[in-house]
């Protein structure tokens, strides 16, 4: 089977689904054995840095944006973030020592994040206050609509394989691996091309791969291959096995429900940011006056979908295996499958 690259929608991620809060203070405050009121209070500074505190809450703003992060996850997020903190603090002392604050570029940055802050802020309320929640028929149609992600959602073990050149160079390659079996015959093929190739082996759940080649692969049998062609060659996913691991509705409901939602609030976002265009008095100046931008069709710039955070998400070392499906990894499927 072969694929076409889009090179708009294809990669559009589900960024703004929000994750529970991971609340840290009992890890970090762990070993306190004094109960006095005193210590209880001082419980809620992380650390302190030539006298200035880094609180537990500035933990916990950064670990609620860190996408797919478990609750066993937490504790050693925490402490990762809490040295980024710190490095953070030393270097503010610094800028401040040398009234960097007051830099005029500075100043206009500063208020630009403000700006930038405040509006997102606006919005997300907005969206939380007047989107509403799908219905059980929504989800359960979701959930009917996507059945390579869920009724018949597979393990795979896959051979990723990365080969430059021209559609008309590849197209008669394509040919040949389409005739093998198995991946020790697809390598002599492409070795005896004498084209370079890279070759990458994974095994994933469907919902953990790359978004818009879950149903096309789901339809690819254990020894072929889906082909994914674009300007400057091709990729060929090999299924040298797959296992199904459907997820049941009742199992799935949670992860769907959360997604739904984010869609729903950010579709909320992006009609409420026409509503106030619409009732304000925009005026283009300059230069501007005759090639006016072209509004956002997505997410509004004012509204990112996340925030830069001083440490990535941790990565998961669990196999793929699990007959349970994780909503963090279900959302990165869901979001190129609409």
């Amino acid at each position: 089977m072969t694929i076409r690259l889009q090179a708009t929608a294809r990669q559009r991620t589900l960024r703004s689904m929000a994750l529970l809060p991971v609340v840290v203070a009992a890890a970090l405050a762990a070993g306190c054995g004094d109960k006095s009121s005193s210590e209880g209070k001082a419980t809620q500074a992380a650390a302190r840095v030539d006298g200035s505190e880094i609180t537990v809450h500035q933990i916990n703003q950064i670990l609620e944006r860190q996408q797919g992060l478990k609750p066993e996850q937490a504790e050693a997020a925490s402490h990762q973030v809490l040295e980024s903190l710190i490095d953070q603090q030393l270097a503010v002392a610094k800028a401040e020592e040398q009234k960097l604050d007051r830099d005029p570029q500075v100043v206009q940055m500063l208020e630009a994040t403000r700006r930038s802050i405040l509006a997102r802020t606006y919005l997300e309320k907005a969206a939380a206050a007047g989107a509403g929640t799908p219905t059980t028929e929504e989800i359960r149609k979701y959930y009917d609509e996507k059945p390579a992600l869920f009724s018949q959602r597979k393990v795979y073990a896959l051979q990723e394989f990365t080969v430059p050149g021209t559609q008309e160079q590849n197209q008669a390659l394509m040919e040949q691996l389409k005739a093998t079996r198995g991946p020790a015959q697809f390598v002599d093929v492409l070795k005896a091309s004498g084209i370079k190739f890279s070759a990458n082996q994974i095994t994933q759940a469907a919902e953990g791969l790359p978004l818009g080649i879950i149903d096309p692969l789901s339809k690819v049998s254990d020894g072929e291959a889906l082909y994914i062609t674009g300007n400057d060659g091709f990729k060929a996913l090999l299924v040298v096995a797959s296992r199904s691991q459907p997820v049941a509705f009742e199992q799935a409901k949670p992860a769907i429900e959360q997604y739904l939602t984010a869609e729903r609030r950010r579709d909320f976002a992006v009609k409420e940011m026409k509503a106030l265009r619409t009732a304000a008095k925009v005026e283009y100046l300059g230069k501007f006056v005759n090639k006016p931008a072209a509004a956002s069709s997505s997410a509004p710039a004012s509204m990112p979908a996340s925030a830069p955070t001083p440490v990535p998400a941790p990565v998961s070392n669990e196999p793929a295996a699990s007959s349970s499906i994780d909503p963090a990894a279900l959302s990165k499927g869901l979001s190129g499958l609409k």
